[in-house]
């Protein structure tokens, strides 16, 4: 694992690197133009951080912890607040350890999101990764609207190796999903990846869809532990929030995959996102290849993001 997630690391940090220039030189130039810790200096950060796409509800809480340190520890120096800035900001995006929990036990996973996020790249992604785990995986192409999702699905699965449902087109998404839970059950599967449509212009009919899926689900996979994860486009930003939010009227997410950190200016949408919904970012997708999508790790995000160089950590597995 060492050697890719080393190489995951480096392209994490060269593709924040727009972002770094948005975000980390701001930041830079207020800790070396302040001589003194004032609400200026305050002020200055605040709107760094919120135009680097950290969001308000995050820049404040970060900051309002930094001036709680800054008085605890009596700092004078701008620039000795840096590390408390930085290590405020990992702790606002810390994912906890049950983050990961449907890879071990009997799972459905939904994967939801608008089309062109690269949701259904991030299902064979996925299927790719939990196979590689020793999982046994089964893809629902349950996204029955777009003619190419199944197709392009297919081709990943084959890529992975795993068995795939798909369905005619135009046909009805719930049976898809009825098909492939009766089909996890009887092959033994261990995880259910099931690719749904994103159609978000239209809400009412995504909410009976979803519904509908989740009666089917609830019915004949009783015990299975259900993950609603979201996809969302990295490139978009603050739309990348809103989205978020608008699906999460439509179902009860669980998480967040980011893709196309590569080469966006807008990263600091990863924090923003987390800290206003309350959902944690699970992945992280940093290119095209099946090993750039990654397991969201704060640390390694945000020492990413302000060019920390990474130690190799003792007895991090």
């Amino acid at each position: 694992m060492g050697e890719e997630k080393k190489g995951f690391f480096g392209r994490l940090r060269e593709g924040l690197a727009k972002t770094r220039n948005n975000i980390v030189h701001g930041i830079d130039s207020v800790f070396g133009g302040f001589s003194n810790i004032d609400d200026d200096f305050y002020e200055e950060l605040e709107e760094i951080l919120i135009m680097g796409d950290i969001g308000v509800k995050a820049t404040e809480e970060i900051l309002d912890k930094l001036r709680g340190q800054v008085k605890e520890n009596h700092i004078k120096e701008p620039v000795d607040c840096k590390e408390f800035l930085i290590r405020n900001i990992k702790e606002q995006m810390q994912v906890g350890e049950t983050a990961y929990e449907f890879e071990k036990e009997r799972s459905v996973v939904l994967v939801i999101g608008v089309n062109g996020v690269g949701k259904t790249t991030t299902v064979g992604k996925l299927a790719g990764q939990l196979k590689h785990q020793g999982r046994k995986v089964l893809i629902a192409a349950a996204d029955t609207f777009r003619a190419a999702a199944g197709e392009q699905l297919s081709e990943w699965a084959g890529r992975a190796g795993v068995d795939m449902i798909g369905a005619s087109e135009g046909s009805d998404p719930a049976s898809v999903i009825f098909d492939a839970v009766n089909a996890a059950k009887a092959r033994n599967v261990d995880v259910l990846l099931c690719d749904t449509a994103g159609r978000l212009h239209n809400k009412k009919n995504l909410m009976e869809e979803l519904k509908k899926i989740n009666r089917i689900i609830d019915r004949d996979f009783p015990d299975a532990h259900r993950e609603n994860l979201v996809v969302l486009d990295g490139t978009t930003g603050q739309n990348a929030l809103q989205q978020a939010r608008e699906f999460g009227e439509v179902a009860d997410l669980t998480g967040i995959i980011l893709t196309k950190m590569d080469g966006t200016a807008k990263g600091g949408i990863a924090v923003a996102i987390q800290s206003e919904l309350q959902i944690p970012v699970k992945y992280i997708g940093v290119g095209e290849k099946l090993e750039d999508l990654q397991k969201f790790d704060a640390d390694q995000f945000v020492d990413a993001l302000f060019d920390v160089a990474q130690e190799e950590k003792e007895g991090d597995g």
